[in-house]
């Protein structure tokens, strides 16, 4: 593989670089300064790092562009449109709308991605694999494997699979509604009895994945959805449980009344709940981190946690700005991810980040470009637990070619693309040494587009007998 230039991390930006991957997708050598020989796969541009995306919910790109009615909203009002979207899926459903999302996260410029997963059981709280409906087929499990224990999770592993991204499946606890509040009907799906009985099927879960993918494809991490929907007893079990080896993600205080309402029922800052409980080590990744206390950020960045900043949807949900600067510099580390896919495009979120810093404090700039770089790459492969990746040996062979000559991009220092490529000029993609996408069209999967008008059609009036513009709006409009 020879990159007519690439990032070489400390060296910049370097013509000429030829690289041979071993056969289990790392670099095995790599030389500067020397042209292609016959036979080399050619990427023209620039080579960067592939982009690590740190915090997704697959099934919320079903919302984008389509919660915007006009009529006054929030995050809260947000989240019933987010929860029509859920009911409407199935195992089958699901697998081929996970397929569409992470195809198109391939050919933007990711490799990787953290599924901040919770739909976990049928709509009405039953698990799969038990009940009526498996008792029906006379088997546990049904053929094609979408009836089973495990059958939403299972779903997403063979979407991703299928799509060449390589998948943490961070499994979450979810138990109730709020503070000392059960679960809702439309979070039936969502919950466990308990921690306990969480733990048992997270244990079970990572052993059936451990069992059917390799760990280079599929890994399961750990999730607690938030402060909010898990108490702090149960909090405190988890973070004694977990082998210590599991990352282990949080949405943490992404709105000022989650921690307000945190405040009023155990005197703590979400933060400070998850340090009383152990839970706040160096394994920790907190999505969001949008509203925080000074003592808030010196537990994070003292613990050398990851925060994953979401700009887009931070921005799109009207969260407000979060303390990237102050919380990197305070010792944490900075990963980045697309949550809701209102937009997937890693130069997008890389520049987002550094936008917001500038709003929030009148200066330029905030995060130089190795420092965005690292936010989007690096940093979101430490939240995934997974080995570095990049064109340096031993490293995993994952890698994103930009055009430096677009009409966005000409003019640009190579070593700035980060402020001015978006996903439009990354021309070719390289997972495991092997080419995956080129030119926005998946080699395996073909228009990423295609495959997302074929779902999304179907989800138009899943279960509700709904016209195609009756469901849209019922997806769309956000609750006054």
């Amino acid at each position: 593989m020879w990159c007519a230039a690439a990032w070489l991390g400390d060296r910049g930006v370097v013509e000429g670089v030829r690289v041979v991957p071993a056969g289990d997708g790392t670099v095995a050598s790599l030389e500067a300064g020397v042209p292609a020989e016959a036979g080399d796969t050619v990427l023209p541009g620039v080579v960067f790092p592939a982009a690590a995306n740190a915090h997704s919910h697959a099934f919320h790109r079903v919302l984008r562009g389509r919660t915007h009615n006009g009529a006054p909203g929030s995050f809260w009002t947000w989240r019933e449109s987010m929860y029509a979207a859920a009911r409407q899926l199935t195992p089958e459903l699901y697998e081929e709308l996970a397929t569409a999302v992470f195809a198109e996260m391939v050919v933007t410029g990711w490799s990787s991605v953290a599924e901040f997963h919770y739909v976990h059981h049928r709509p009405d709280g039953s698990p799969y694999g038990a009940g009526p409906a498996a008792a029906g087929s006379g088997t546990a499990e049904s053929a094609d494997g979408t009836d089973g224990p495990h059958a939403m999770e299972l779903a997403l592993a063979r979407a991703a699979v299928r799509a060449g991204i390589r998948l943490t499946l961070l499994d979450t606890c979810y138990l109730g509604a709020g503070f000392g509040a059960p679960p809702g009907p439309d979070q039936r799906r969502f919950t466990d009895p308990s921690a306990g009985d969480w733990l048992r099927r997270f244990a079970s879960l990572r052993k059936t994945v451990a069992d059917r993918f390799p760990v280079s494809a599929v890994t399961v991490g750990a999730a607690v959805h938030s402060v909010r929907a898990v108490p702090p007893g149960a909090l405190a079990e988890i973070a004694r449980a977990l082998p210590p080896e599991v990352p282990v993600h949080i949405h943490l205080s992404e709105q000022p009344a989650e921690n307000e309402a945190c405040l009023a029922a155990t005197g703590l800052t979400p933060t400070g709940l998850l340090a009383s409980t152990g839970l706040l080590t160096s394994r920790l990744s907190a999505a969001h981190a949008t509203h925080l206390t000074a003592a808030d950020i010196d537990l994070l960045g003292g613990a050398g946690a990851t925060v994953v900043m979401c700009p887009t949807t931070e921005a799109d949900l009207a969260d407000g700005i979060g303390p990237a600067g102050d919380l990197q510099r305070a010792g944490a580390r900075i990963a980045l991810g697309t949550d809701q896919h209102a937009v997937i495009d890693p130069w997008i979120e890389m520049r987002a980040l550094e936008h917001g810093e500038r709003l929030a404090t009148g200066g330029r700039p905030q995060f130089t470009p190795a420092q965005l770089l690292t936010a989007g790459t690096a940093g979101g492969l430490r939240a995934q637990g997974r080995p570095p990746a990049g064109l340096e040996p031993g490293a995993v062979c994952d890698v994103m070619a930009v055009d430096p000559r677009s009409v966005r991009t000409v003019g640009s220092d190579p070593e700035q693309l980060m402020y001015s490529a978006t996903a439009q000029d990354v021309t070719d993609v390289v997972i495991g040494g092997v080419p995956a996408a080129h030119r926005g069209r998946h080699l395996g999967l073909g228009d990423p587009a295609e495959l997302l008008v074929a779902v999304l059609g179907k989800m138009d009036g899943a279960g509700s007998g709904a016209s195609r513009s009756d469901s849209h709006t019922n997806l769309g409009a956000a609750a006054p």
